[in-house]
Formats: structure tokens, C-alpha cells, sequence
């Protein structure tokens, strides 16, 4: 697959804070040609910052982040996971291990050309940061959004997966009616229908980074909606204590979708991510 890259370089407008501000979903009707691309916005400041999207999504998930923190000077970069930005098909037979091939390949390609690389992510993107940041040790700084520990019901899920493999390759995903509103931006920009094995690798990948997370020592920020209806209710709280960074902090955001930061209307989200970029 051949990813289309949007480039643009950094800007300084009055209008950002309506940017900000503007609703998610009137952005998304108007940029919905941006849905099959990458996205690099060029800094001044000589540090950059890796921004990993989510499981089945694409790069828009972290676009209006990237933008945000681009304003303020850094180079961000938002690359596509391997099988995604196309259609469900696209998963089949792609595994955890090509998707950290992914991250470390943006990862190298911005350590030679910035003084500070931060890598952020959510969800499945929480999850290979920490995967990364157990390869990388220079990493300045991880930004953790919606990590799982452990996904809800965990085991049953995983059985029920593995018995339905036996009649079908793909499933309809489950949207809670509260906070999986038909107009969620995560929702629109996602596959609705995704490959049974994929999800199961998925499963696999969380499994095995919970195993290492004492072996996390970088500034870390967890962010996590009390309301999640996909992980672990305590899991911001278990890999908070799990980690051995010196540096850490949490945050809980209310009335939240799963992954929440191509949604969110509370402009405090964004402005605390940029806050811990600056103090680590």
C-alpha cells in the first residue's frame, strides 16, 4: 500500500483557538479527503514528535493534536500503520511485529533529524510507544491515551474470537449507545467490520507489553476516559504504577469515548499534553 503524505509546515494564526474549538465533526465533513494520509507538519524548534493512531482507525485520528501541537513549534509526524487507510481485507495476516516495524522506522527517520523525539499514541498506539520506548531508550518523553492493560472480559472475548474464526474471518464492531454516537469521529473514520485474526493480534500485542512494563523508565503522561467501555476500568492506574519512570502523571477525562482525542471539545486535553512536552 502506498501512503499519500500531508505536509504542511508550521503556522501562527489568531484563528487556531477557533480551530480548537471548532466542532470535530463539521472539520471531518470538510477534510474527509484527508482520510487516506500521513501527515507531517514541520516545526522550528529542533524537536519532534511521533503521534501513533489506534487500532483500525488512520493517521486523522491524531490530526487536530499534531496541528495544535505543531502551532506551538514542534515537527509532528503521524504515520499509517501497516493495513489500515484502506479497506478491512488489508489486516489479513498482518501481525504486532509489522506494526513495530512501522513505529520504529518513523521513529528513526525523525531521531536523524530532531535533537528530542516524544511518541504518543492511543490505544493500539499507547501500546506500541511503549513498545518502542522499550527499544529506544532516548525517547524524551511518552503520552499515553486510552492504554490498555488488559481489554474488557479479556478471556471470554478471546475464546468467543477464536470459536467464531471457525465460521467467519470478519465481525461488525459494537458501539456502546452513550458514547458511540453514528457521529463519532473515531467511528466514522475506522473500519466498521474488522478481520477476527487481527483483533486477536491485537490481544496478543497487549498481552505481551503488560509483561515488560517495569522496564519503562521515560517522563510518561496517561490519559485515560472514566468512562471506557473497551479496557481495563483500572488500567491507567495499574500501568501508572507498573512503570519505573521518574517522571509521571495521570489524568482522567470525563464523559469520553474509548479513544477520545479526535473528539474531544475541551481544549484543557490538548493544552496538558503540550504542558508535559515542555516540563520533560
Amino acid at each position: 500500500m502506498t501512503t499519500k503524505i500531508f505536509r504542511r509546515t508550521i503556522y501562527r494564526t489568531k484563528d487556531f483557538k477557533n480551530f480548537l474549538l471548532e466542532d470535530p465533526l463539521k472539520l471531518y465533513r470538510k477534510e474527509k479527503k484527508l482520510l487516506d494520509k500521513e501527515f507531517f507538519f514541520e516545526g522550528d524548534n529542533n524537536q519532534a514528535i511521533l503521534l501513533i493512531h489506534g487500532w483500525s482507525t488512520v493517521p486523522y485520528e491524531m490530526k487536530r493534536l499534531g496541528e495544535f501541537l505543531n502551532a506551538h513549534g514542534y515537527t509532528v509526524y503521524i504515520p499509517m500503520l501497516t493495513g489500515h487507510g484502506t479497506i478491512p481485507q488489508e489486516m489479513e495476516g498482518v501481525t504486532a511485529k509489522d506494526w513495530i516495524k512501522d513505529t520504529k522506522k518513523a521513529y528513526a527517520f525523525l531521531k536523524k533529524r530532531y535533537s528530542k523525539v516524544y511518541v504518543g499514541g492511543t490505544s493500539m498506539g499507547a501500546i506500541l510507544a511503549l513498545n518502542l520506548a522499550l527499544l529506544k531508550k532516548d525517547i524524551a518523553g511518552l503520552i499515553l491515551l486510552a492504554t490498555p492493560y488488559k481489554l474488557k472480559m479479556e478471556k471470554v472475548v478471546e475464546l468467543f474470537l477464536k470459536i467464531v474464526l471457525h465460521f467467519k474471518k470478519y465481525h461488525k464492531k459494537f458501539y456502546p449507545p452513550t458514547f458511540g454516537k453514528a457521529t463519532r469521529i473515531t467511528r466514522l473514520i475506522s473500519y466498521q467490520t474488522y478481520s477476527i485474526k487481527s483483533v486477536l493480534e491485537l490481544g496478543f500485542l497487549v498481552q505481551e507489553t503488560r509483561k515488560k512494563l517495569n522496564k519503562i523508565y521515560q517522563p510518561c503522561l496517561l490519559m485515560q476516559s472514566k468512562h471506557d467501555h473497551i479496557i481495563q476500568k483500572r488500567s491507567m492506574e495499574i500501568i501508572y504504577n507498573k512503570i519505573n519512570s521518574q517522571k509521571k502523571y495521570k489524568k482522567y477525562i470525563e464523559k469520553a469515548y474509548h479513544t477520545f482525542i479526535s473528539d474531544i471539545k475541551k481544549e484543557y486535553v490538548f493544552e496538558y499534553i503540550l504542558d508535559f512536552i515542555k516540563n520533560n
